[in-house]
């Protein structure tokens, strides 16, 4: 490090001068008793020029306590510009103005006037280097703080943090008169750095090795690794234990060198900074360090300091627009109840006065609000009474319009020209512009300085327009600008959505109107229900509950009747339940049940009422251990399991991208059976379990829509396996809430094929009802140009027993013979279904062996015609 004696003998010759003077001068007050011996006891310009040169620490302390800061500013500006004014082409000193140096960089040169030039000995070149020192330190001085803060601006801007330093460097290298400096920085591993290029040539940086950091290498090595200023004032004395490569770029003609760390406020070290100065004897003192240091540590202060400010900004707003998000998204009331929460957030964003919003109707080009605008108070708002007239004038409107919208086209007004160039605009004087349209304000006695009109898009689409007007503490800035349009972000995403809102609760209010529609065109006639209500019901029904009952042979007349009987019959299993069914509203649950199954070939109204039949004869017969509300969930789902059926399986219904495809992706017609069923329910004179608490009202429907969606064939087969397993290692059990929901699974699927065990008679007339369904469904594929499965196309018809026989041995068989395992009772199932397999097997046999006949005699036939023929043939001459 260099000595400072020499600095230190200046400073205190200053000091004992400056004692000196004070002991010989009188005080300041009596300056005019010192004068009182002239002839005149007036002071003058010159006599106080005198006084003050003479006591220079009276001036420094009549300054500090009497002149304010920027007035010192102005006064250093002011002799900053005259010391440039002063310099002229003509004279012949230079003073060189640093530069980066490298190899192939020149120096720039400033040439002074005031320096004279002495080439002939050493002390004028000294001279005149502390001369040009002086004045650039001066300049230096008066612009540091400009410097810094345009630093910082650039460090706002998102410049590059090398790009940063390096302009700092080269104006420190300007402050402490180097001629040259190299900037230096560390890499992302930390151990070593590169030499920074300024004009970002990578071709000419990759020439550069990588300097190690440490000592034993190069000056700027040992520098980043100590984080200490060195200053070398002869490179003849280099340490060569420390830094033996000396300097990194090579100069033979620099003859003192300063090389700083760089270090930020954490202490991590950003690079070296060297400074040197080419073919002079002044060294780099204390001073040139010290303000060095003192210039990194300033621009690391303002950095940190506009960064905390931005970052605070940045947290009250983000704060402010989360607010904003949670109180318009969690409260999507309504567009007007949006509209109104975005003006009132907007003019506390900007402190604006009053706030508008209009949105863009696309189809006539026009601008409309139904909130204009709002005052200084919450409820003052300015509604749809006003209205422009044909001429485009704002009017009030009478009281029968008054839920009207104010409409301006387009292409006039303010808003007008926003909404259609997508364009922000921020006037300073509304009435100076020619767009601003002043009917509002005078209509409303409102006067509109400033104003501030900003685009909300959504998907790079103007929807609406927030004009906020008249700031409060004066014109709206640029600050105020950024911020709105971030919060105009989220305008338009609360405005998107308020917008879906108000269609889909239009859209549920169309849905209820067509519910109503529907509930009373779905329902039972009065006349139907006054009929069934006259009749009475049975005492009993000979042969019900028997296995091989038929109740296809029961009349459509009679079927309400007979569901009615039964589900009597098991409410009256439980004492409790006499009295919750009400019989009004179980005939208009049954009739309304029956009108909404459509007129088709096998899942219709009599399918429903032989698979509820079905279940009543397991439930009546068998040693169960159900509940009474399951026994009557059973039964209501068995009623209600295909409500609303199109013929048409799930796999069609999907294929065909049917609405209720998109609405269910998997069980698609059976959750669409228990939607219809809750429909039904839903209307209070169709609701059979109203008098139920509300807890059993969800258990039943849980029951209900758990039965239904087990008549899915795909669920059986995920089923039927696990309670195989459960009955195999016998550990089924009645209290087991898994192994009952199992069980009723089964039965449905038992229930849902019953016609599988009727009586011979019985199955082939429903199987050909069935196969009459299927074959519909194979004719409208083929027309949709799809092959259908087999057992659905009417050309293999034929096939029938065989696909009968393989229906029947893997799921009819299976599916009863475990049941019986549980309840022993269904067993007349189990032998039905082996009677009808037997049947369908020896037909399916019938078949084969009349194709194998066929074929037989076929092929014998051929044979005879062509022996005849070779018989009969002419021999050739």
């Amino acid at each position: 490090m260099a000595d400072r004696d020499d600095d230190d003998d200046d400073s205190n010759y200053m000091n004992e001068r400056d004692d000196d003077n004070h002991n010989s001068s009188p005080p300041a007050k009596r300056i005019k008793l010192a004068n009182s011996e002239q002839t005149s006891s007036i002071l003058t310009a010159d006599s106080v020029k005198v006084y003050l040169g003479e006591h220079p620490e009276f001036l420094d302390s009549y300054i500090q306590q009497n002149i304010q800061t920027n007035t010192i500013e102005q006064w250093i500006s002011k002799r900053s510009q005259n010391i440039s004014s002063s310099i002229s082409p003509s004279s012949s000193t230079s003073i060189p103005i640093a530069t980066s140096h490298k190899n192939c960089i020149s120096t720039s040169i400033i040439k002074n006037d005031d320096v004279k030039r002495k080439t002939s000995s050493q002390s004028s070149q000294q001279i005149s280097i502390t001369t040009a020192k002086s004045m650039n330190t001066l300049v230096e001085l008066s612009d540091k703080r400009r410097l810094l803060h345009e630093l910082t601006d650039e460090v706002n801007q998102n410049v590059s943090k090398a790009e940063i330093l390096y302009e700092l460097s080269k104006s420190i290298a300007s402050t402490v008169s180097a001629d040259e400096f190299n900037l230096y920085l560390v890499d992302e591993t930390g151990t070593s750095m590169r030499l920074f290029s300024a004009d970002n040539d990578d071709e000419q940086a990759a020439c550069f090795v990588p300097i190690e950091i440490g000592p034993g290498h190069c000056l700027a090595g040992y520098v980043a690794w100590s984080k200490e200023t060195v200053r070398i004032n002869n490179m003849a004395t280099l340490d060569m234990e420390k830094y033996p490569d000396g300097l990194y770029v090579k100069d033979d003609k620099v003859t003192a060198v300063m090389a700083h760390p760089i270090i930020n406020t954490s202490g991590t070290l950003l690079g070296v900074v060297e400074f040197y100065r080419i073919s002079s004897a002044i060294p780099f003192s204390d001073d040139d360090e010290d303000e060095t240091l003192k210039c990194v540590n300033e621009l690391f202060t303002q950095t940190y300091y506009e960064l905390y400010h931005s970052m605070t900004r940045e947290r009250r707003l983000n704060d402010f627009l989360l607010a904003v998000t949670k109180s318009i998204f969690q409260e999507l009331v309504s567009m007007d109840a949006v509209m109104l929460k975005i003006m009132s957030y907007a003019k506390k964003l900007v402190n604006a006065d009053r706030a508008s919003l209009f949105m863009v109707d696309s189809r006539t080009k026009e601008l409309y609000a139904r909130i204009f605008d709002i005052g200084r108070e919450e409820n003052d708002v300015l509604d749809s009474s006003f209205v422009n007239d044909q001429n485009g004038r704002v009017h009030k409107q009478s009281s029968s319009d008054e839920h009207a919208c104010i409409h301006f086209p387009m292409d006039k007004g303010i808003a007008g020209y926003v909404a259609t160039t997508g364009k922000t605009l921020n006037i300073v004087d509304a009435y100076s512009d020619e767009r601003f349209n002043r009917d509002i304000d005078q209509k409303t006695g409102y006067k509109t300085k400033t104003l501030l009109c900003m685009p909300i898009m959504i998907q790079g689409n103007v929807i609406g327009v927030v004009q906020m007007v008249n700031k409060k503490n004066g014109p709206f800035t640029k600050s105020d600008e950024e911020s709105f349009e971030t919060f105009a972000v989220y305008c338009g995403l609360a405005l998107h959505h308020a917008s879906l809102y108000d269609r889909i609760r239009r859209s549920e209010q169309k849905c209820k109107v067509a519910l109503e529609v529907l509930s009373y065109h779905a329902s039972c006639a009065d006349e139907e229900y006054e009929r069934y209500k006259r009749q009475e019901l049975p005492s009993n029904i000979p042969g019900l509950r028997q296995f091989e009952f038929s109740p296809w042979s029961v009349a459509n007349d009679m079927k309400p009747v007979y569901v009615l009987y039964m589900f009597c019959d098991l409410a009256n299993m439980d004492p409790l339940h006499v009295n919750r069914f009400d019989m009004e509203c179980l005939i208009k649950f049954t009739l309304t049940v029956r009108k909404n199954y459509r007129n088709v070939p096998y899942h219709n109204w009599s399918h429903a009422f032989s698979v509820a039949h079905a279940i009543y004869t397991v439930i009546k017969e068998t040693k169960h251990q159900f509940t009474p509300n399951q026994c009557i969930a059973l039964f209501v789902a068995c009623l209600c399991h295909d409500l609303d059926h199109r013929g048409k399986t799930n796999d069609y219904m999907v294929k065909s991208a049917s609405t209720l495809a998109s609405i269910y992706s998997t069980s698609t017609m059976e959750r669409h059976h228990f939607n219809q069923t809750v429909t039904i329910l839903q209307t209070d004179s169709h609701n059979i379990f109203k008098h139920f608490s509300s807890k059993e009202y969800r258990q039943m429907l849980d029951e209900i829509r758990h039965c239904i969606l087990a008549t899915d064939l795909v669920l059986f087969f995920e089923n039927r396996p696990k309670l195989e397993r459960v009955v195999d290692n016998s550990q089924f059990d009645w209290n087991n809430k898994e192994h009952i929901q199992r069980l009723q699974s089964l039965s449905m699927t038992a229930v849902d094929l019953c016609a599988m065990y009727k009586p011979w008679p019985i199955q082939q007339n429903v199987v050909n009802t069935i196969m009459d369904e299927f074959w519909q469904e194979g004719d409208e594929e083929k027309r949709r140009g799809i092959q259908p499965l087999s057992l659905m196309d009417r050309s293999l018809a034929h096939e029938l027993p065989k696909n009968q026989v393989n229906f029947i041995n893997s799921i009819c068989v299976p599916c009863y013979s475990l049941i019986a395992r549980i309840l022993p009772e269904t067993m007349p199932m189990l032998n039905g279904a082996r009677s009808n397999l037997q049947r369908w097997q020896e037909l399916a046999d019938e078949h084969q062996s009349s194709r194998t006949s066929t074929t037989t005699t076929s092929t014998n036939i051929s044979k005879e015609i062509n022996d005849s023929t070779q018989t009969h043939q002419p021999t050739s001459s």
